[in-house]
C-alpha cells in the first residue's frame, strides 16, 4: 500500500509556509489566499505545544514573527493562541488547516520532536493518510513517525537520504531502500538542483521538489532542468509562471 499523495499532473506547486510574499507566514490568510488562487499544495510545519497540541509554526519560539516570546514546546496551547504573527494573526492549530480543505495536500515539515506523537495522532485521526507528505531535517523524527503510523504516508528524504543521492550508488538500489521506508520525493534546497543530482532521484524513484523558489527566471531554468515540483513564497508569481507554461494543475 503507498500513498497517493502525489498523483497529481507534475510539476507541483506548493505554497511554502502558505505564501509568505502576500500575507504572514503559516497564517490563515496566507493559507486561504493560495488555495483561493487554485493550489493544490500547502507546505506548513509543526510544533507542539506544552500539552501536545500542534500548531502550523515554523519556529521554535514566537520572538521572530509575533507579539509574544517563549519556546512553543515550554508555553500552553492557550498561552500560544494568545500571540498574533505580525502582530495581526492567531497562530492556526495544525488539526483545524488540514480539516479546513480536504481537497487539500499539506507538506508538513516536523520541526521538533515533540510534535512527531501527536502529528502521528492527527494523520490517523483525519485519516490524512493520502493528504499528507511528513518531512524533516531530522533523520530520527522521521524514524518515529514512521514508527507510529498504521499506514505509509508519503515522505521525504532527510538529509541523510540527500547526501545518499549524491553518492552515485545505483538507481535500483537506492529505490528500494527508500520505498521500504515510504520515500517518495526529494525535497532539496536550490543549491542542489543539478541535472545529474535530478536524474539520480529520478531512477530511484523519488520526484524532486526544490525550495524556497522566489524568482521568476529561477523558477523557468528549475523546471526546464526537470524538477517535478517548486515551494515559493510568491504563489501569485509561480502560478503566473506555470500559467504561461501551460502547466499549471490548480486544485478542482
Amino acid at each position: 500500500m503507498t500513498s497517493s499523495f502525489l498523483d497529481h499532473p507534475t510539476p507541483l506547486a506548493f505554497a511554502h509556509r502558505g505564501g509568505t510574499a502576500e500575507f504572514p507566514e503559516n497564517s490563515w490568510r496566507a493559507f486561504e489566499h493560495a488555495v483561493k488562487l487554485g493550489y493544490a499544495y500547502l507546505e506548513t510545519d509543526a510544533h507542539a505545544t506544552s500539552d501536545g497540541v500542534l500548531v502550523a509554526f515554523h519556529d521554535k519560539t514566537l520572538d521572530r514573527v509575533t507579539d509574544r516570546s517563549g519556546a512553543i514546546a515550554r508555553l500552553s496551547a492557550a498561552e500560544v493562541a494568545a500571540a498574533r504573527i505580525d502582530g495581526t494573526d492567531a497562530i492556526p492549530l495544525l488539526s483545524d488547516v488540514l480539516g479546513a480543505w480536504p481537497d487539500v495536500r499539506f507538506n508538513i515539515d516536523i520541526k521538533d520532536a515533540p510534535a512527531v506523537r501527536p502529528l502521528a495522532d492527527l494523520i490517523r485521526r483525519a485519516a490524512a493518510w493520502d493528504r499528507v507528505c511528513v518531512t524533516s531535517f531530522s533523520a530520527a523524527r522521521l524514524l518515529a513517525i514512521r514508527r507510529l503510523l498504521d499506514r505509509p504516508v508519503c515522505m521525504a528524504t532527510s538529509p541523510v537520504g540527500a547526501a545518499v543521492l549524491r553518492s552515485g550508488l545505483p538507481g535500483g538500489l537506492l529505490r528500494r531502500a527508500f520505498a521500504t521506508r515510504s520515500v517518495r520525493c526529494a525535497q532539496l534546497p536550490i543549491g542542489m538542483a543539478t541535472a545529474p543530482l535530478i536524474g539520480r532521484a529520478h531512477a530511484a524513484g523519488l520526484q524532486v521538489h526544490i525550495w524556497t523558489v522566489n524568482d521568476r527566471d529561477l523558477m523557468t531554468s528549475l523546471l526546464d532542468l526537470g524538477v517535478d515540483g517548486i515551494m515559493t513564497d510568491k504563489t501569485e508569481l509561480l502560478r503566473d509562471v506555470l500559467i504561461d507554461r501551460g502547466e499549471w494543475y490548480p486544485r478542482t
